[in-house]
């Protein structure tokens, strides 16, 4: 039913799943460019659309909401959401055997993505970038309460505060948290960009302003990643960086990432909700993907049917029964 050809392919309806290079057909899971390319037809969700053709301009799609089954010849294609950012979606392949994919996801809350709602399947392909022990968050509460305190401190000290975030999900995630909790923020004009489609598509983000001069001095700004190449911003008093991220749990990372402040809030599954996805889904094969290599040997200790899913070439025979 699917195989690897440098990315994930459906093997029957010859279709592309988050693959980086242009196909006549491709799914996109999400509108990272990291999952995306400018396919010849493009399948996704609604809003998946709308990001990616604000990144690449305007280009065909086929629309996928969430759980309205797509029937191409012998297959069954349905998304779900997945939790990872807005308009976000696995994918649950149904034919001789039940596959789900879950791309880039995670189990716990969001303020702006739908939750994850992982079917049950006999193989599941996963995303397992925390695939590790020493990748399990605090609790979400926790982060939040720590940024929104530290964004306060820093602004009743004169200073800004300004808050390092991917410009597509997370920067989105962070200007909801803070305007909830009652703090202006004022956006990068490409996270501006970006936020607008997120509200046109129904994400409710609060009220923000775009950044295009001296922020207000009552204002968290929140920026692109400090490797990211982008505008300068001009005006900022005494600024205090945060890097928000889920690897600001591991003391390895924090030299790398560069801010005065880290704090540990990822839009991505950590260990344990890898675990408990595989729990949900009962699949009897795991078949894994953009984590660390010995995630697999660790499921395998745990008595699941694991393997890289690179290792799935075309016209090699599917690991379903369990080992």
């Amino acid at each position: 039913m699917f195989h690897f050809d440098n990315g994930l392919r459906i093997t029957n309806i010859d279709l592309a799943v988050d693959m980086r290079r242009r196909q006549p057909r491709g799914f996109i899971s999400h509108a990272h460019t990291d999952h995306m390319a400018r396919h010849e037809l493009a399948f996704c969700t609604p809003a998946t659309a709308e990001l990616y053709q604000h990144r690449y301009g305007p280009r065909p799609t086929k629309l996928m909401p969430f759980a309205e089954p797509l029937v191409w010849d012998d297959c069954k294609l349905t998304t779900h959401p997945a939790g990872h950012v807005f308009g976000s979606a696995m994918l649950a392949i149904e034919g001789c055997q039940s596959v789900l994919y879950t791309g880039d996801f995670k189990l716990r809350p969001s303020a702006t993505a739908e939750p994850a709602t992982p079917p049950r399947a006999d193989a599941l392909i996963m995303e397992s970038t925390y695939g590790h022990p020493r990748y399990r968050l605090p609790p979400r509460d926790e982060s939040i309460a720590q940024l929104v305190a530290l964004v306060t401190r820093i602004l009743n000290d004169g200073r800004t505060p300004v808050v390092h975030a991917y410009v597509l999900g997370k920067a989105q995630e962070v200007t909801r948290i803070l305007t909830l909790a009652g703090i202006r923020v004022v956006q990068h004009p490409i996270v501006y960009a970006v936020s607008a489609v997120y509200q046109r598509c129904g994400c409710e983000l609060g009220i923000i302003e775009l950044c295009d001069g001296p922020p207000p001095s009552d204002a968290a700004v929140v920026a692109p990643p400090r490797r990211q190449k982008a505008a300068a911003l001009v005006g900022l008093r005494r600024p205090v960086s945060i890097v928000v991220t889920g690897w600001a749990i591991d003391p390895a990372w924090r030299w790398r990432l560069g801010g005065d402040y880290a704090i540990p809030l990822s839009d991505h599954a950590d260990f344990d909700e890898l675990i408990e996805c595989i729990e949900r889904v009962e699949p009897s094969v795991v078949y894994c993907t953009h984590g660390p290599a010995e995630f697999v040997d660790l499921l395998r200790k745990r008595g699941h049917n694991a393997h890289p899913l690179d290792g799935c070439r075309a016209g090699k025979p599917l690991a379903l029964a369990k080992s």
